[in-house]
């Protein structure tokens, strides 16, 4: 499936370069450093809170061939009075789980569905492994933000994350 996905973005990446192409700019990229801007929780009444705290701190990583990683974080964690991450409180453990979104595996954008598509390799959350997300999105150039869908989330609340390319 994998090879299918990256034959069939090769083939609208050259079409979109072919004189009187249907399809008049290139594809757009998300090769590069992303820094997290924004990670809220919007509720169904409209009002929106921040999902990793006030100032959360996050990369996305995209390689030419469109595999990916995702860090976001809640800062500050809370630190295990131990010392030690094998012996922590029920409360550390939940801490330390909570205050991250991690994973890596393939994204692309479908411009056509305006659609952001990540393949799930990997993931702190064991449930997205092998699983794709499907993401309404926004890019408009270096600035990117994604939905995740109120159905996705199993609490009613829409995820949203915002980026900001490093560079270039």
């Amino acid at each position: 499936m994998k090879t299918h996905l990256h034959c069939r973005s090769a083939v609208l990446l050259a079409m979109s370069l072919l004189p009187g192409s249907a399809l008049a700019t290139p594809m757009p990229s998300l090769t590069g450093t992303w820094e997290l801007t924004a990670a809220d929780t919007l509720y169904a009444d409209g009002h929106r809170v921040h999902g990793f705290g006030e100032h959360p701190q996050g990369r996305m990583m995209v390689d030419g061939e469109g595999r990916y990683v995702i860090e976001i974080y809640r800062v500050p964690g809370m630190n295990f009075v131990s010392g030690n991450k094998a012996t922590g409180t029920e409360a550390e453990f939940r801490d330390a789980m909570m205050r991250n979104s991690v994973h890596y595996g393939h994204v692309m954008l479908d411009t056509v569905h305006h659609h952001i598509i990540f393949d799930v390799e990997r993931a702190v959350f064991p449930n997205w492994e092998g699983k794709r997300q499907v993401r309404d999105y926004m890019l408009e150039g270096d600035r990117l933000s994604y939905q995740v869908p109120a159905s996705s989330t199993g609490d009613g609340t829409t995820a949203i994350s915002e980026w900001r390319r490093q560079g270039n």
